[in-house]
């Protein structure tokens, strides 16, 4: 390949401890691996989880879970057997047979998804709407409802129950608050129901890392004799939100370590005259003279095209032997050109880091505007 992705299973197992002893002893991680584990590759990914110590993967579809199940069955070791995986965006009725072929957890909320099973057994997670307004069931009388139906169905065991918060990067907010409050209603009408999940979760990368009473959580699930999931992704491969407003918690930023390298060759290196124009509608000249490289990455491999440079420096830039090497002109769609005037060993077959020390996915994301998410889950490097 003219770019690829290496993933370090190391620094993955070691962001999966660092996680599992932030959120406390009675907490269990759940390790989302969704959107292609964020970009790192669900399928090398997901065993690599499972020999570190996940018991709990988090998938989108039940397409998606497949392949995680298969994954793992492919990799040797004890350890992947029993791994749980949990289908967090719902299922439709063409999508049940690979559900329950491949032993997945689907999350529920409606009684009509909860008839859908009514010929095939499953344990599902209820995911209750705090806040979001995106999927999840109301507290009171939905709710209510769809406890009922579960009670009714030998089908179908409530095997868990949570909620998503809205802000959970902002410390102290007091939506979180409320949505907190929310939620122990929802738990209290469970424990009315007489249904008694195992697993009650709430918490993500952020809300572990900005969590003001770590106990609010365990606390609630004893109630209920459950215990407590964890579903964290970003964390994992090394990265968290900055957290806003006020700070005095332990956060976990320092203490990750980012899994993931993306690297491309280096396809030629070439000598520009002062007032040579590089790359789509000329937004760069040359100054001066310059030593330019070209790279085998571009906009279809993932690197945004905000990235783009149009006076060296003020764009984004890779690392070529250790050295910054500002992007000049606009990214084309399997090409970058970057500034090697100042790196005078650069040569054609050199690979230069495109993410990774030196250039981090919250750094790309600043000048693109967006999230590390979004820059994470964008790479996919073509062949």
């Amino acid at each position: 390949m003219n770019n690829w992705i290496e993933v370090s299973e190391p620094r993955l197992g070691h962001n999966l401890r660092t996680i599992a002893a932030a959120a406390g002893p009675d907490a269990t991680v759940l390790a989302v691996v969704k959107a292609n584990a964020y970009g790192h590759g669900v399928s090398t990914c997901a065993p690599m989880l499972a020999r570190a110590g996940a018991r709990w993967l988090g998938v989108t579809s039940a397409q998606e879970g497949a392949a995680v199940r298969v994954a793992l069955g492919a990799a040797s070791g004890a350890e992947h057997a029993g791994v749980r995986i949990l289908v967090m965006s719902g299922v439709l009725p063409p999508a049940i047979p690979a559900l329950i072929e491949h032993d997945l957890t689907p999350v529920v909320w409606t009684v009509e998804q909860l008839r859908w099973f009514a010929a095939a057994p499953v344990r599902v997670h209820v995911e209750v709407d705090t806040g979001m307004s995106r999927q999840g069931v109301k507290p009171g009388a939905d709710l209510e409802a769809l406890l009922a139906e579960i009670a009714e169905q030998a089908t179908v065991q409530l095997d868990g129950v949570f909620t998503h918060f809205v802000s959970s990067e902002v410390v102290g907010s007091p939506i979180t608050t409320h949505q907190q409050r929310l939620f122990e209603q929802a738990l209290a009408q469970v424990a009315r129901s007489g249904l008694r999940p195992a697993w009650v979760h709430a918490a993500n990368t952020s809300a572990v890392d900005n969590a003001a009473d770590p106990a609010w959580l365990p606390s609630l699930a004893r109630s209920l004799g459950a215990r407590t999931l964890v579903r964290t992704g970003l964390a994992l491969y090394g990265h968290t939100l900055a957290p806003e407003g006020e700070p005095g918690h332990p956060h976990l930023h320092d203490r990750l370590k980012p899994v993931l390298t993306w690297k491309a060759g280096v396809l030629d290196i070439r000598d520009l005259a002062g007032g040579d124009r590089v790359g789509y509608n000329a937004t760069f000249t040359a100054p001066s003279p310059m030593r330019v490289a070209l790279l085998s990455v571009g906009y279809a491999d993932g690197l945004r095209r905000e990235l783009s440079g149009h006076t060296s420096g003020d764009g984004g830039w890779v690392m070529l032997h250790g050295k910054r090497a500002p992007i000049l002109g606009r990214i084309s769609m399997n090409l970058t050109t970057v500034d090697v005037t100042h790196i005078p060993e650069a040569r054609t077959g050199d690979v230069a880091v495109v993410l990774g020390r030196g250039v981090s996915a919250e750094e790309h994301a600043r000048i693109a505007g967006t999230i590390p998410y979004e820059i994470l889950c964008g790479i996919h490097p073509c062949p």
